[in-house]
């Protein structure tokens, strides 16, 4: 079975992933923070690159709860930690975009005009903005290659708190983008060039951490299982409650996600003789069946109400 079909693996690839994200972006702070001089947008990147370590801690710590055993304490196992991780690195996300918007307005409304000196470099005079470009250069590579990396992991896993993981790297390297166009302004005179070009990608930054926070309380709230990317409802979950509602008619269909898993309450009908198998009431294949995580049968009838509509709306 090849890796994107199967969970284990592609699970141990996305851990990988996340420690190798952590050591690279150590190296990045480091060389930003040694160059950053008096640039607005450099400044935000450096404060976003330390906030980008948020969702690959999130995700290494969510993976290593979800492998404890249930316990007295803790009955239902910690499947939701991921569900916890997802929403702390959604905020996270949010907060670069807003930190990022309100820096650039600032220094837009005060009219703030950086400098960009000269340095000493092996017995030479060099202008800093070259060294800003190279260290924005640099710190463009690991968050393009890993954040398309992944990507295709987190749709494998279904794994929200992995895909904002790779949104938070595109917002890294869109902000290196500005610190690029920014510290080119400044060469050329354009003070307002650098806080422009921060304000212009905060925009879509801010939009991907709203959408992600969204999911995320719906998640933590027993909300029905969100797409991977927006807050509506998740085609899967969608077709299957579909194929429950037409082999049980009649029936209320309860749904919930905890991290990468679906749980499913039929009420209003007896748990089936012979009990079906997981692949039997998973309407999307079997190489996601691994998705559906419970169905609990049980005689009490519920009255229909808008979780069935949110289903049936289309």
């Amino acid at each position: 079975m090849s890796s994107s079909h199967d969970p284990a693996a592609a699970l141990h690839r996305a851990k990988r992933l996340n420690w190798h994200q952590l050591v690279w972006f150590a190296a990045v702070v480091i060389v930003m923070g040694l160059v950053m001089g008096q640039s607005q947008t450099m400044k935000t990147a450096w404060i976003e690159d330390m906030l980008g370590f948020v969702p690959p801690i999130a995700f290494l710590a969510a993976s290593h709860l979800e492998q404890r055993p249930r316990s007295a304490r803790f009955p239902f196992g910690f499947t939701r930690a991921n569900g916890l991780g997802f929403f702390v690195a959604a905020v996270a996300l949010a907060a670069v975009g807003v930190l990022l918007l309100i820096n650039a307005a600032m220094t837009l409304v005060m009219e703030e005009h950086a400098t960009v000196a000269s340095v000493q470099l092996f017995g030479r005079d060099i202008w800093l903005g070259w060294l800003m470009l190279a260290a924005q250069l640099f710190a463009l590579i690991p968050p393009m290659v890993i954040g398309a990396k992944l990507l295709p992991l987190a749709r494998a896993l279904d794994d929200k708190l992995l895909h904002t993981n790779a949104m938070m790297n595109k917002a890294n390297w869109l902000t290196g983008a500005a610190g690029l166009a920014g510290v080119i302004g400044l060469g050329l005179g354009w003070w307002w060039a650098d806080a422009v070009a921060a304000a212009l990608i905060s925009v879509d930054i801010i939009n991907d951490g709203w959408k992600a926070m969204r999911s995320a309380a719906a998640e933590l709230i027993d909300g029905a299982p969100r797409s991977l990317d927006a807050p509506e409802v998740a085609s899967d979950a969608r077709a299957l409650y579909e194929a429950l509602d037409q082999r049980f008619p009649g029936a209320t269909i309860l749904m919930r996600e905890t991290g990468r898993l679906i749980h499913v309450e039929v009420h209003g009908v007896a748990p089936p003789a012979p009990t079906p198998s997981r692949e039997d009431l998973w309407p999307c294949g079997p190489d996601s069946a691994w998705r559906l995580a419970q169905v609990t049968f049980t005689g009490r009838p519920l009255e229909a109400d808008r979780h069935q509509q949110l289903f049936r709306s289309g």
